[in-house]
């Protein structure tokens, strides 16, 4: 589908992508939900959807915010051209949305009301953040009825899936969504996650590893509803650029600046290689909220002619970094699986990271790239010389397991299609006519 056919202005729908919802009620729609789109950290639910569209799924896109996000790529202002946002309209739309679905339906919002109130009662966040959930879920059920979607998905297990779970409550359509952690196994009872699992048609966990955490926090009735697709990438992504890297060896750290990265390790660690005589440079690329304490001990450790910060990049720039790169290296203490670890492997780059959650089903140490213990400074140094000092048939040798390991298990039209048929038995999915 060409975008120009199917665009979704802020202020509504234009005809031809009503047009659109209407040719594929035959065979159902499916929307997405997602809380903040586009993202610049979440480029894997754009490549998602359009791998979908690819195939010839109608997705509709609503999210809760983003019309005024900074945007790099111009594939994402494409996406924000034809996704639809429910807080634009401001608390107005959203109360006047919440009477109407209350007055056409009066049973069936009292029992989301109750189900909204259930959901606040020992979360993380009091019951006001939940009613104002319902206010969203209100104004998204509108729109779906509107759309004809069939079923809806949702990405990340916190709010975006209770609303999706909430506009069910309401008479919508049925929902899923999908998984990534490490967030949602910190907090499991405070975010309600059972109550959602237990309502959704499926739930998607993007590793084995995530799949076993989901398996703790429902009844063992629930798990076959617990389907493991991974993220992926787009065919084009995966590299035919064979270029060595920069020729003062670099390593790149890709990621937001955060605790749960691990970046203040990884700097402790740069600074035993440098204490090492090993000439180097390191790469750090993202924003966050940790960069100044980031680039404070960058100062202590003195590390200014060795360390760079780039903040926040275009996936064009990324790109060019992690080639660059002999290795990239991400020091995480707790993750899902990392986007930037597939990127670089399939761009033909080894790299250093840890053995977390999904990691170890990626990266096989020694063959892909090196897995160290998480927190260990020591460990993290003796691996950044390795990559350091490496000669170039080693790089390559390394370079091209892990292409192939990406390539495998990271093939975005292969991981949608998965998708496809799961929406498919819902009602949802079908080939836009």
């Amino acid at each position: 589908m060409n975008t120009s056919d199917a665009v979704a202005t802020n202020a509504g729908v234009k005809t031809s992508d009503r047009e659109s919802g209407n040719r594929s009620l035959d065979s159902g729609r499916v929307a997405y939900f997602i809380t903040e789109y586009p993202n610049v950290s979440h480029a894997f639910i754009r490549r998602e959807i359009q791998a979908l569209e690819r195939q010839g799924v109608d997705v509709f896109r609503i999210a809760l915010r983003g019309w005024d996000a900074t945007i790099y790529d111009d594939c994402d202002r494409e996406e924000q051209a034809r996704t639809r946002y429910v807080l634009q309209g401001g608390i107005g739309r959203l109360l006047i949305a919440m009477l109407r679905v209350a007055l056409r339906s009066p049973a069936r919002f009292a029992s989301a009301l109750a189900l909204a109130v259930k959901m606040g009662w020992n979360a993380e966040r009091p019951i006001p953040f939940h009613l104002a959930y319902l206010a969203e879920a209100c104004v998204t059920l509108e729109w779906l009825m509107e759309s004809g979607a069939t079923h809806v998905h949702a990405h990340f297990g916190n709010n975006s899936a209770e609303v999706v779970m909430l506009v069910n409550a309401l008479g919508g359509p049925t929902y899923s969504f999908t998984v990534h952690g490490p967030r949602e196994f910190d907090r499991p009872f405070y975010i309600g996650l059972r109550e959602k699992m237990r309502r959704a048609k499926f739930v998607v966990a993007i590793t084995s590893f995530c799949r076993s955490q989901l398996f703790r926090w429902v009844e063992h009735e629930y798990w076959p509803k617990i389907k493991v697709v991974h993220c992926g990438l787009e065919a084009e992504f995966f590299g035919t650029d064979d270029r060595p890297a920069s020729a003062v060896p670099q390593l790149v750290c890709i990621g937001r600046l955060c605790e749960q990265k691990g970046q203040l390790l990884l700097i402790e660690a740069a600074a035993v290689a440098a204490a090492r005589g090993l000439n180097f440079k390191l790469v750090l690329v993202g924003g966050g909220e940790m960069r100044a304490e980031i680039e404070a001990l960058v100062v202590r450790r003195g590390l200014q002619q060795k360390v760079e910060l780039t903040g926040s990049v275009s996936t064009a720039r990324l790109r060019e970094e992690i080639l660059r790169a002999r290795a990239l290296v991400l020091a995480s203490f707790a993750e899902g699986l990392p986007m930037v670890l597939m990127e670089a492997m399939a761009l033909r780059r080894p790299v250093i990271t840890t053995y977390v959650a999904g990691i170890p089903e990626l990266v096989k140490h020694g063959e892909s790239g090196w897995l160290i213990p998480a927190g260990a400074v020591e460990d993290l140094a003796e691996v950044m010389e390795e990559a350091i000092v490496a000669d170039e048939e080693r790089l390559r040798t390394m370079g091209e397991a892990a292409y192939a390991r990406a390539v495998a298990r990271h093939s975005i039209d292969k991981e949608a299609l998965k998708l496809r048929e799961l929406f498919a038995q819902c009602g949802g999915g079908g080939v836009a006519k």
